[in-house]
C-alpha cells in the first residue's frame, strides 16, 4: 500500500507540492492527474526516494523507499523511459537489473516476451529505440521482480493505440491479482477506462480524490422552462446559482427538489427537471484545474493566425 501524509516539497520560493495526503490500496489502479507543473512528477520522485520531502512523508508498505532492502524487488518504478543507457542493448539493460535484484536470467526472456520486444529488438542498442520501445523496456524492467507496487509516470507516452490497449490490459490484470498501481498520465480517456480511484492535483495541492464513479457521478440539476428568463430570476431570488446550458435550460449544483420549489413559488412552468448527467473525466479535470492551465492564461490567437490553407488544391 502507498501512503502519502502531509507531503510537501519547496524549491526556494516555489512550493511544488503543498501538504498532500492520499492512499493507494492493493487491488486498485489509482490515476494521478494534473496539468504540467502541478506537482505530479515531484510527488512520484519523493515516493521513489529520488527527491527529499521538505515536510511530511511518503511510504510504501509502511516504509520509505530508501529504507526498503532491495526495493526494486518489491516496487516497480518507471518515471522516465528516456533515462535508460543509450549504449546498452535492451536485453543488457534487463540483465543488469535482474542481476542487481538477484533474479534468475529467465525473467529477462519472460519480460521481453510480455512487453512484445522481439529477440532482434532486444539486441539493439537503446539509443536506436523509438519512444514506444523505450516505454516497453521500462515497463519490462519495472515488472522484472513481479513487485507488489507499481509507480508509473506517463507509461503510455509514445505507445500507439494497440500499445495503449495492451498496457491497459496489463495493468488491469496486475491490479486484479492484488497489485497496487499509481499511474500518472495525460491520457484522460485511458485513466477513465482503467482507474478505480482518481487523484487530481493542481498548483501542488489535491483538488479532488476518491472513487472514479463517485467523482464522475452527475451532481446538481438540469432544468428547462417555458420562460427561461423568469426561471433564472426565480432561482436567483431563492439563492440558487445557475449556468446556461441550452437556449431554455440551466444547470445548477442545487438539489432538484429545491429548484422545483423555487420555480413553483414564482409560478414558472417547467418543461424539464432532472438530476445532472454523469460528468466525463475531461470535463471534471478542466473544471478542477481551471486556474492551473497555461491555456487559460494565454490570449486567444488573432483571426487568421496560423498556416494558410493550401492553394491550388495541393495537399
Amino acid at each position: 500500500m502507498i501512503e502519502v501524509q502531509n507531503l510537501s516539497k519547496r524549491y526556494g520560493d516555489h512550493l511544488a507540492v503543498d501538504d498532500i495526503t492520499f492512499v493507494c490500496r492493493p487491488g486498485t489502479v489509482t490515476g494521478f492527474l494534473g496539468p504540467n507543473g502541478a506537482g505530479k512528477s515531484t510527488t512520484l520522485r519523493m515516493l521513489a526516494g529520488l527527491t527529499h520531502p521538505t515536510a511530511g512523508q511518503a511510504t510504501i508498505g509502511g516504509h520509505r523507499y530508501t529504507e526498503i532492502p532491495n526495493p526494486g524487488a518489491q516496487i516497480g518504478v518507471l518515471l522516465d523511459a528516456s533515462a535508460q543507457h543509450n549504449g546498452r542493448a535492451g536485453r543488457e539493460v534487463l540483465t543488469i537489473a535482474a542481476q542487481t535484484m538477484g533474479l534468475p536470467k529467465k525473467r529477462v526472456d519472460e519480460m521481453l516476451e510480455l512487453v512484445g520486444l522481439s529477440p532482434k529488438e532486444a539486441k539493439r542498442r537503446v539509443g536506436n529505440y523509438s519512444l514506444g520501445m523505450r516505454q516497453r523496456l521500462g515497463i519490462a524492467q519495472s515488472l522484472l521482480a513481479d513487485p507488489k507496487v507499481l509507480i508509473l509516470d506517463e507509461p503510455a507516452n509514445g505507445l500507439d493505440p494497440a500499445g495503449i490497449h495492451w498496457m491497459r490490459q496489463l495493468l488491469r490484470h496486475y491490479a486484479d491479482r492484488g497489485g497496487t498501481v499509481l499511474l500518472s498520465s495525460h491520457l484522460l480517456h485511458e485513466i477513465e477506462v482503467i482507474a478505480d480511484e482518481i487523484i487530481v492535483i493542481g498548483n501542488g495541492r489535491i483538488v479532488a480524490q476518491g472513487q472514479k464513479e463517485e467523482l464522475l457521478a452527475g451532481a446538481g440539476t438540469f432544468v428547462r422552462a417555458l420562460e427561461p428568463d423568469a426561471l433564472a430570476r426565480a432561482l436567483s431570488v431563492a439563492g440558487i446559482h445557475v449556468t446556461p446550458a441550452t437556449a431554455d435550460g440551466f444547470t445548477t449544483d442545487a438539489d432538484p427538489a429545491d429548484v422545483g420549489k423555487a420555480a413553483a413559488a414564482a409560478g414558472v412552468a417547467l418543461l424539464e427537471l432532472r438530476p445532472g448527467d454523469r460528468a466525463g473525466l475531461e470535463d471534471l479535470f478542466l473544471q478542477l484545474t481551471a486556474g492551473d492551465q497555461r491555456e487559460a492564461l494565454a490570449p486567444a490567437p488573432a483571426p487568421g493566425f496560423g498556416p494558410t490553407a493550401p492553394q491550388g488544391g495541393q495537399a
